[in-house]
């Protein structure tokens, strides 16, 4: 069974760092794009960034700059380390899972992705 579990996520005051961590297992990660989402309250979900197959990444222009994804497919692993966080970071971040070895952006329908972490929040404030 595919699966999904996100870690990492906390309180930090604005300017300070967190990491993020997607735990996949019941697939080998190596054949899958893997994107990072937020939602904030009252507000849509969106792409900040993704991983391809082939290790090519992309991210969303609010991030550009402070964020950084990563993954490790001998370990099931992706991160997202979050660097200069602001307080419009504040969401439930959740990673995403879908089979294809196409590069993607951050511009895919959310849809196209078909497992799903529970998400894990984070918080930005003084």
């Amino acid at each position: 069974q595919l699966q999904l579990v996100e870690s990492g996520g906390g309180l930090v005051q604005p300017g300070g760092s967190l990491r993020l961590s997607c735990a996949a297992s019941g697939f080998t990660l190596r054949n899958y794009a893997i994107g990072w989402f937020r939602q904030a309250p009252g507000k849509e979900r969106e792409g900040v960034s993704c991983s391809s197959s082939d290790g090519s990444t992309d991210y969303a222009d609010s991030v550009k700059g402070r964020f950084t994804i990563s993954r490790d497919n001998a370990k099931n692993m992706v991160y997202l380390q979050m660097n200069s966080l602001k307080p419009e970071d504040t969401a439930i971040y959740y990673c995403a899972a879908v089979l294809t070895t196409t590069v993607v952006d951050t511009t895919i329908p959310i849809g196209e992705y078909d497992s799903w972490g529970p998400g894990t929040q984070v918080t930005v404030s003084s």
